[in-house]
């Protein structure tokens, strides 16, 4: 059943000048808060659409915020979710201070060009990246000014619930009363969804127009959104970033996962008191010790619950509850420079019997040496190490994007779209080439305002124009096509075409084709994030 898209009866906006500086007040159901108005762009950050989850809110599903009388100020960015700390991640978002750990930060952050105007403008809600288990909504990266600027549209980013906070699966082990736990860092961003429904009117914005995007485990928690029946309704197209997500973990798998983490800290999980009490610090160090930052084998994602997810994502095929949501998918054209470089320097140097070496945890041992083969003809002047980014890359993200892709067309309900970010980035002499993270200055259009692999340069502030340009297209009519780039058919199995994006972007009818038919017989990975 589609949900009520009508927001709560409009309140006039006010506005209030101090020192020469506007600084607008909403009046939003929970409380009035005070922006800021700077380029012409209003901000609001730190907004509560949930209550506290700490105590007898841990593990449990967001409630509605509590509600205050006097004006809040909505000038800073809001606590993010408790976490172990990474300095790799933390730097290379915009490398500003870390923002405070607490388990009160269900919040959010909303940039506008208009307030109460009846402007009706596409919403662009974003979903962080940090895999399941870390950072915020809060990067420099993800300031929408710019965006704001350039398409009129109303930009949303979020804090929610991660790691064992949002994903530890308490059902089997605790009882029926913590039959959510395995997914409330996902009811978090259905509930922050809701909160954007009742109240993009007075910030501008179309509730019947919300696109949901993201990179990473961003683009993961798209993927999966896109399966969550609660969520119908709540948003109108989607955006699943270098993130593509096909699975979820069993009840079992998540089972277990829990039982180490409860052995870690010493827990009973028949003991609720100890649950909701135990500081959450303790928490994190058990968390850290057992899941090491390189994908370690216990992990927190979303689960197979048989309430809020009942189906894997997207296997077999794509999901049906948002058949109807028009889909954008994108990569980058070397990801794991960073996601494996970044961490193993050495990557960058391998030779052919260390390609061959560093390949046997990602291949099956009879498929290792035709695939290296058959990329080694496909890129004959590459070096090794660039030969192991493209399969690795391939493996970790474009596979499961072809196939999400693939099974999106085949539906029939809405259009797929993909692209690729194919421009090497000029920094440390090329050697980072095309990296996951290298689009988010992009499509925020932040080319040159924050630290990032994007440098301030023509050729960069170009791609920004062009990436910027498809995905505001495509937030406004579910097409990203637009005249500064060639004419975008939607991908089919049949066509599956690809739209690279560098300074001059071209189509690429078959992209990728020879790399397909190489690892057409390796299982697709299942990514823990």
């Amino acid at each position: 059943m589609e949900l009520d898209p009508s927001p709560p009866d409009a309140v006039p906006i006010r506005q209030e000048v101090h020192a020469s500086m506007q600084t607008p007040v909403v009046e939003l159901a929970s409380g009035p808060i005070r922006g800021l108005r700077s380029e012409g762009i209003y901000s609001f950050k730190g907004i509560p659409y949930g209550a506290d989850t700490a105590d007898t809110g841990r593990f449990m599903p967001p409630q509605p915020p509590d509600p205050w009388v006097e004006v809040r100020d909505a000038v800073a960015y809001g606590n993010r979710s408790p976490q172990r700390e990474d300095p790799l991640e933390q730097n290379l978002l915009g490398g500003r201070e870390r923002e405070p750990m607490s388990e009160d930060c269900l919040c959010l952050n909303v940039f506008t060009p208009g307030l109460d105007d009846g402007g009706a403008r596409p919403v662009m809600v974003w979903f962080h990246g940090g895999g399941f288990s870390s950072l915020s909504g809060s990067s420099p990266l993800y300031d929408g000014t710019r965006l704001c600027q350039r398409g009129d549209v109303v930009v949303v980013t979020v804090n929610h619930r991660l790691n064992l906070f949002g994903f530890l699966y308490l059902e089997e082990l605790a009882g029926p009363e913590f039959e959510h736990s395995g997914n409330v860092g996902m009811l978090d961003l259905i509930q922050a969804l809701e909160w954007v429904r009742d109240h993009a009117a007075r910030f501008g914005g179309d509730p019947g127009n919300v696109t949901i995007f993201g990179e990473s485990g961003g683009g993961a928690k798209v993927s999966v959104m896109m399966a969550m029946p609660a969520a119908r309704g709540l948003f109108h197209r989607a955006i699943i970033q270098s993130g593509p997500h096909l699975h979820a973990q069993q009840p079992a798998q998540a089972s277990e996962n829990a039982s180490k983490l409860l052995a870690a800290v010493g827990i009973d999980p028949k003991d609720l008191r100890a649950l909701r009490t135990l500081p959450p610090e303790r928490f994190i160090e058990a968390y850290a010790r057992l899941a090491p930052q390189t994908w370690g084998s216990v992990h927190f994602s979303p689960v197979l619950d048989g309430h809020h997810l009942p189906h894997a994502p997207w296997k077999p095929a794509a999901p049906e509850a948002s058949a109807h949501v028009p889909l954008l998918i994108s990569t980058t054209r070397t990801e794991t420079t960073l996601l494996l470089a970044g961490r193993d320097p050495a990557l960058f140097e391998l030779d052919t019997s260390g390609l061959h070496e560093r390949l046997r945890g990602w291949l099956p041992r009879d498929e290792l040496e035709a695939v290296v083969s058959s990329f080694e003809k496909l890129y004959p002047n590459s070096s090794p190490s660039e030969i192991f980014f493209l399969i690795t890359t391939d493996l970790y993200a474009r596979c499961p994007a072809w196939a999400i892709s693939d099974r999106k067309a085949q539906q029939a309900g809405a259009p797929v779209w993909m692209c690729e970010l194919t421009w090497d980035t000029p920094l440390n002499r090329g050697r980072w080439m095309s990296p996951h993270t290298l689009d988010i200055p992009m499509v925020f259009d932040n080319v040159g305002r924050v630290s990032s692999f994007a440098p301030d340069s023509p050729e960069a502030q170009e791609i920004a124009r062009l990436m910027s340009s498809a995905w505001l297209a495509f937030a406004k009519s579910g097409n990203p096509a637009h005249e500064a780039i060639p004419a975008w058919p939607a991908y089919t199995p049949e066509q599956p075409t690809t739209l690279l994006f560098d300074v001059a972007p071209k189509l690429a009818p078959n992209w990728r084709s020879g790399e397909r038919e190489a690892l057409a017989r390796v299982p697709l990975r299942e990514i823990r994030r």
